[in-house]
């Protein structure tokens, strides 16, 4: 379950610009107001030269300058992106009741940050609203950890193995200390001996993925808090402060969150997969391939 990737969804927002322009009144009356020049004035004026066609090449002129003007304003496009997220995300999935408490916790400050910044002007306005859109991938990285978190409650092989790879090492060791007492046993003492130490791995990686769960639970707890805190910060930003490095670094801030829960996604993944191979199979499998 990645997280979405910022830069499809920037695409797909600029299509719906462009469907949104495409279907607007403006881009349809120039369309029909240069159908009907073209098929009722023609070149009937009174300049000269004039000719019908040129009316179809000024009129289509206009439209696409319309267009143009449209897919490029900036506004639009962070608003489009910001309806995009809203409609792709859904809460619902996320079966963990306190992550799920948080994440909407964590909407509910978006959902402020961007009041404050449909309530601003120019360029602060524009800012504010690409501030949301690095929000929105923030939110979108507390909604995968959470799932990831739904993840490792659901996996029962990794609640069972907690319970039962502590026995196998304690019947390895039982049995390691029989065979080492037995003349000529060095070659089974080896075989026991590697398979403990997969044993051991595997019971390492196991306590790792019960560990990142509890981190996953911390990080979710900490974005909220920080998201607050950046609520606060937007709150007092003023018209002057548009160009100065206070925005940059807010942004910055952001990014180093999603990073942070992006590479704790990743170690859940890697550690939970490593964790529920059984080291037995897996030293039967090396030796196939060998």
């Amino acid at each position: 379950m990645p997280t979405q990737d910022p830069a499809d969804l920037r695409q797909r927002a600029f299509g719906a610009i462009l469907s949104s322009a495409l279907k607007s009144p403006q881009f349809l009356f120039t369309l029909a107001f240069t159908a009907a020049l073209f098929l009722f004035v023609g070149d009937t004026t009174f300049i000269p030269g004039w000719q019908s066609w040129y009316w179809l090449v000024g009129g289509g002129a206009a439209a696409a300058a319309f267009l143009v003007s449209t897919v490029t304003d900036p506004e639009a496009a962070q608003q489009a992106v910001n309806r995009m997220f809203e409609e792709n995300l859904n809460l619902e999935r996320v079966k963990h009741r306190v992550a799920r408490q948080h994440l909407q916790k964590a909407l509910e400050y978006r959902e402020q940050m961007l009041q404050l910044a449909n309530r601003a002007k120019g360029a602060l306005k524009v800012n504010l609203l690409q501030t949301v859109n690095d929000v929105n991938q923030w939110i979108q990285g507390m909604v995968d950890l959470a799932l990831h978190l739904d993840q490792y409650a659901d996996n029962q092989l990794v609640a069972r193995d907690l319970k039962e790879v502590p026995q196998r090492i304690s019947k390895v060791q039982q049995r390691m200390e029989i065979e080492s007492r037995k003349p000529g046993s060095e070659a089974v003492v080896g075989e026991l001996q590697r398979q403990l130490d997969a044993l051991n791995q595997q019971l390492l990686n196991l306590q790792a993925s019960t560990s990142n769960a509890k981190r996953a639970e911390i990080q979710l707890e900490t974005a909220l808090a920080s998201l607050g805190t950046m609520y606060s910060q937007m709150s007092r930003i003023g018209t002057s402060e548009v160009d100065s490095g206070r925005m940059q670094r807010m942004r910055g801030d952001i990014q180093e969150e999603v990073s942070s829960l992006q590479d704790l996604i990743q170690a859940m993944d890697e550690v939970q997969a490593s964790a529920t191979i059984d080291p037995v199979q897996e030293e039967v499998r090396k030796m196939r391939l060998s």
